[in-house]
This record gives C-alpha cells, sequence and structure tokens, in this order.
C-alpha cells in the first residue's frame, strides 16, 4: 500500500504547491528530490565533460555518468554496451529509422498502427516515403486495441520492420508484444518498440521481450527532462551506421576515411546529456524502492475510482473504460477540451487537452480533441474527488448557455 503522504514529501513542486492536483503524468511526471539534487550535485561540484579529461573533476563526471548506463542497463536488462543515452524517446526512434532507412527499398514493407505517437510513426513515414517502401497498419479493434490476431493479417514475407507503442499514451491499452515480436521475427523483421508509456507503470525487461529496439524518456519516469535511453541488441547496433555525427563518436579518421568507436559510444556523437543522464539513475532507484506493481495497483485503484463516479454523470463521454494503466481519456459533451481544461485549472486540477500528439488515433474514434487524466503514486482520492467535481461544474457551467 503506497502511503501518498509520504510519497508526496518526494517532490519539491508538490511541497511548494500543495493546491495543485497534477493528473498529467503521462505527458510528464514530476521529479522527486533526490533526481533534482544529483543533477545539482553535478552542476555545483562538478560540471564537467565526460571520457574526455584526465584530470580529477572529468573522470567523477565519468564514474557517474557511467554507473547511471550501469542502472539503466539493470533496469531493463540489458547489457551495458546496449544502452544508449539520447535527448528523449523522440531522438532514440528517430536515430533507428534514420539508421535503416537506407536499407529500405521498394517492395520492402514497414508495419505500424493508429495508436502511435508521432514520434514513433513519423521517422517511418519519412523513411518509406523516401526508400519506396510501403507502410502499412495493424487494424485495430473496434475498441482500437492492437491484436495478436490482426498483426498477423498485414506480417507477410517483405516485412522489414515493425514500429509499434508499448501502451498507447491515448487509450491506456498495453499491446501483446512477445507475441507479436516473436512472430515478426520468424518473418526476419526487427521490431521497434516505443517505451515512452510503459517505462513508468511497467517492467521493461528486453530480454524476455526479445525487443530489437526499445526507446523511453526519462522525464515520463520521475526522471529529468532532455534524457532518454535507446537499448538495441548489440549485434545490430554494431552493423548500424550512426546517425548524428561529431565528436567523440570517432576511433580514427583521414581526409577520406573513417572508423567509429564502438557501441555505445559511436551514437553518442558530441558532448551528451550529462546531468540528466546522471540524474536518471535516481528515479531508477526510486522505482526501484516504490515497486512497480505497487504502482500498477495505486494507480489502477484511482482509475477504477474515478471511472465509477465519472460514468454516473450525465453529458460524457469517456473514451477507453477498459485501460491497462490510470488513464481515463473523455470529453465533456458541447464543451471544447481546451476550454474544460481551462476551467478544470481555476480550480488547480492539471490535466492535458489536445489530440495527445496521436492524431491518427484521435481521427480514427472521431475524438478531435480530448481531456486526458492520468494517475500517479503522489495522487489519492482527493485528487480523484477533486476532479470529478471539477468536471461536473464545467459541465454545468457550460450548459447554461
Amino acid at each position: 500500500m503506497i502511503d501518498v503522504k509520504k510519497v508526496r514529501q518526494d517532490f519539491s513542486i508538490l511541497i511548494n504547491h500543495p493546491q495543485e492536483i497534477y493528473l498529467d503524468s503521462a505527458a510528464s511526471s514530476l521529479k522527486t528530490k533526490e533526481v533534482v539534487n544529483l543533477i545539482n550535485y553535478y552542476y555545483d561540484h562538478l560540471g564537467t565533460n565526460v571520457h574526455r579529461g584526465a584530470y580529477d573533476l572529468s573522470q567523477q563526471t565519468t564514474a557517474l555518468y557511467e554507473k547511471s548506463r550501469e542502472k539503466v542497463a539493470g533496469f531493463i536488462n540489458a547489457g551495458i554496451d546496449e544502452v544508449i543515452f539520447t535527448r528523449g524517446t523522440t531522438t532514440a526512434l528517430n536515430t533507428i529509422a534514420g539508421s535503416f532507412r537506407e536499407q529500405l527499398k521498394p517492395g520492402d514493407e514497414v508495419i505500424t498502427t493508429e495508436l502511435e505517437h508521432h514520434s514513433s510513426i513519423i521517422p517511418w513515414m519519412m523513411a518509406t516515403k523516401r526508400s519506396g517502401a510501403t507502410l502499412k497498419y495493424i487494424p485495430l479493434t473496434d475498441e482500437g486495441r492492437i491484436t495478436v490476431e490482426n498483426f498477423k493479417k498485414v506480417l507477410t514475407s517483405k516485412t522489414k520492420v515493425v514500429a509499434i507503442t508499448y501502451v498507447s499514451n491515448v487509450m491506456g491499452y498495453i499491446t501483446p508484444l512477445k507475441e507479436i515480436i516473436r512472430l515478426a521475427h520468424e518473418k526476419n523483421a526487427i521490431v521497434v518498440v516505443d517505451g515512452a508509456q510503459a517505462a513508468p507503470h511497467l517492467r521493461m525487461d528486453v530480454k524476455d521481450l526479445d525487443c530489437d529496439f526499445i526507446a523511453f524518456s526519462g522525464h515520463k519516469m520521475f526522471g529529468p527532462t532532455g534524457v532518454g535511453v535507446l537499448y538495441g541488441k548489440k549485434s545490430i547496433l554494431d552493423k548500424m551506421e550512426p546517425y548524428e555525427f561529431g565528436g567523440e563518436m570517432i576511433d580514427t579518421i583521414t581526409k577520406d576515411s573513417l572508423k567509429w568507436q564502438e557501441v555505445p559510444t559511436k551514437f553518442e556523437a558530441g558532448t551528451p546529456v550529462i546531468g540528466a543522464a546522471i540524474g536518471l539513475q535516481k528515479a531508477i532507484e526510486y522505482i526501484d524502492s516504490i515497486g512497480y506493481e505497487n504502482i500498477h495497483q495505486h494507480t489502477i485503484k484511482l482509475r477504477d475510482y474515478t471511472l465509477k463516479k465519472l460514468e454516473a454523470l450525465d453529458g460524457l463521454t469517456i473514451y477507453n473504460k477498459t485501460a491497462d494503466i490510470g488513464i481515463i481519456t473523455l470529453n465533456i459533451n458541447g464543451v471544447h477540451p481546451h476550454d474544460a481544461a481551462t476551467f478544470l485549472s481555476e480550480n488547480h486540477v492539471a490535466v492535458r487537452a489536445g489530440k495527445h500528439c496521436a492524431h491518427l488515433i484521435a481521427d480514427r474514434l472521431n475524438m478531435g480533441a480530448t481531456l486526458r487524466a492520468s494517475f500517479q503514486i503522489y495522487n489519492d482520492f482527493d485528487d480523484c474527488d477533486a476532479l470529478i467535481k471539477s468536471i461536473k461544474e464545467t459541465r454545468d457551467f457550460f450548459n447554461q448557455f
């Protein structure tokens, strides 16, 4: 059982703004004090670059930076040399598509879904457009879910890449990845997983999943903004060409030839995201201290409690009543979501309004823009009640006109 009052003391934002009811963790979670403290320690006491200096401060920085890589590797059950630090999930997913774009050719097929975040789908839209390959979509169920059976309908011997979300940021559905990955590998296709929404809620064991790549961001899992992780199987990373070029990634270079550094260094061109990467280790330690099962149970209880009370209200459309994580996506009938979000903000209730960078699922379900409330371990039933009360007040206010 999570002690929310105790948990809230771990987040300075909630101490400094005790009246704030933060229900937008799917966009970006709050950051723990330990994360912030370690980042500040780096800037206050070290502030140097990594891998480049023989002097003590640089060596201390490098040790902290590489400790974070080790922490990430253990977190997802990967090899240390399979963990690449990036600026975020977006950069990680673009890195893969940018590298594989040159390998695609007319007749090849890339499979994706309408549930994807733009950072998962657009890189492959551009890659297929430039290469002449074909982009195919897994048919979704009426509920908007990805199923193994529907994946089989589009998988062929021409499939080269499957780009797929682990957890939908709009619907909160978990993809049956293991079987999809197994089937894709039977066709010698690689599988690229967007794990951004999974990282705060699910243990991502890359060996168990057998995915070829997975990407996620620190800021959705109590960690810093500006840092993400790209995991890739070393056997594939060794053969890949880098997508970005600069310093540190080069082993040797002449006027007409060059040799890359070994993985992961060859994919971390230039000065990396040092402070944020160092801070990420504290976010991982925090999640481990709470436990994923406790996080899941807590957020699902909040979701179920809120959903039951919202279903009793007239004038609402709820789109994901069977979500697998703590996300509720809805609309107040006749009220534009941005107006509703602004009204809720007057009561210090913070939710997200819009298409959530996932226009295809919004358009498919004829949702347009929506409101999205997402729960985390620092939320409690009082937060749920405040959300419900504010939604009711918003509905009643706009219905009077």
